[in-house]
């Protein structure tokens, strides 16, 4: 998720299970751990500029649900043992607990994404990616927002837990709605799948940025794969899906290379090849699209992993390399697009 919702879910939970008198640096503290988990990508890039390492490597060992205990652990034991004002040694539960809640919902709110987080790190099961929300979601954010302001602004008064409290609460509830949501369009997109003869096949769905009303459902063929959309308040009947080629020739012929494995691996076979010419030198590059992110024909991660000198020739492994394809502006998701889709408008 974004760090806005990182910090301020972290932050309620913090400030809400700490005694009231510690509330408002009981907000600091929260937010101060929520952003924890994601600095692993500063020393990502030290040791890195493969841009595959940099993606696959994020949410690893600082978003492991067999790590951040310990880390937890060691946390409070510090605060307590150094704390100069002595809030954690005055009440070393409560804050043994606000410490872990902190730590523990950054993870699982990134589960929620489609991005992919390694719970289970150092073991290496695919990344949870439970597909839920968008990565910006404001009906999901606003609430807590809300709690931790007016938190910030009672300090130890009543009010400031209740409004924590509230805010989660709602929070919660909106969560729990997007799970159902989910299933709605799962079930309408399974439906039709199973009419195409594809009821078996690799299949996500997402919602479509900042709403958990239009969704966007993919499954693999053998020669690509099906896209498709539905506003669960305007469209009836089974999800009409679209075709759109992938060349999975030429990925069977790389699916050996250790970079395109670690993007199996991480995105679970979600991906699009492209063939793209490069003129400069004479050639053919190799473009995996990870099609979890973004819609046909504009991805947002785009990998150049392999090269060859003409459409006879072997693929050859390259350093791997971000590309940005060139995609028309009106191919791209806006909030008028967005919002005339949810009300079953095609905006053409």
């Amino acid at each position: 998720m974004d760090s806005i919702t990182q910090i301020v879910l972290a932050a309620s939970f913090t400030a809400a299970i700490a005694p009231a008198e510690n509330r408002r640096a009981a907000l600091l503290a929260g937010a101060a751990l929520g952003t924890l988990p994601d600095l692993d990508s500063f020393p990502l890039i030290l040791m890195t500029d493969n841009p595959v390492a940099l993606m696959t490597e994020h949410r690893g060992p600082t978003h492991s649900l067999l790590m951040l205990p310990l880390i937890g652990l060691l946390i409070w034991w510090l605060c307590k043992r150094f704390g100069r004002r002595g809030r954690v040694r005055a009440e070393p539960r409560r804050w043994f607990w606000a410490i872990q809640a902190a730590l523990f919902t950054h993870p699982l709110i990134d589960a929620c994404t489609v991005y992919g987080t390694q719970l289970w790190w150092p073991f290496t099961p695919h990344p949870a990616m439970w597909a839920s929300l968008f990565i910006i979601d404001p009906l999901y954010t606003i609430w807590l927002l809300l709690g931790c302001s007016v938190a910030l602004i009672a300090g130890a008064r009543p009010i400031a837990q209740v409004a924590l409290v509230a805010g989660l609460v709602i929070s919660s509830l909106y969560l729990t709605w997007s799970f159902v949501a989910k299933a709605q369009a799962d079930h309408a997109a399974q439906e039709a799948l199973a009419a195409l003869g594809h009821a078996d096949a690799p299949y996500f769905s997402v919602p479509a940025p900042l709403n958990t009303l239009l969704w966007r459902s993919v499954v693999m063929t053998d020669d690509g794969f099906l896209e498709g959309e539905r506003s669960l308040i305007a469209d009836e009947g089974p999800t009409q899906f679209k075709f759109y080629p992938s060349d999975t020739e030429a990925l069977a012929a790389v699916q050996d290379f250790p970079d395109v494995q670690r993007l199996l691996w991480f995105n679970r076979g979600f991906m699009k090849a492209q063939v793209v010419d490069e003129p400069e030198s004479g050639g053919q590059v190799l473009v995996l699209s990870d099609i979890r992110m973004g819609n046909e024909p504009n991805f947002f991660f785009n990998f150049a992993v392999a090269k060859r000198t003409s459409p006879e020739a072997a693929w050859e492994e390259i350093a791997p390399r971000r590309v940005a394809l060139n995609i028309s502006r009106r191919e791209r998701w806006s909030l008028g697009k967005i919002w005339q889709r949810v009300r079953g408008r095609t905006g053409q």
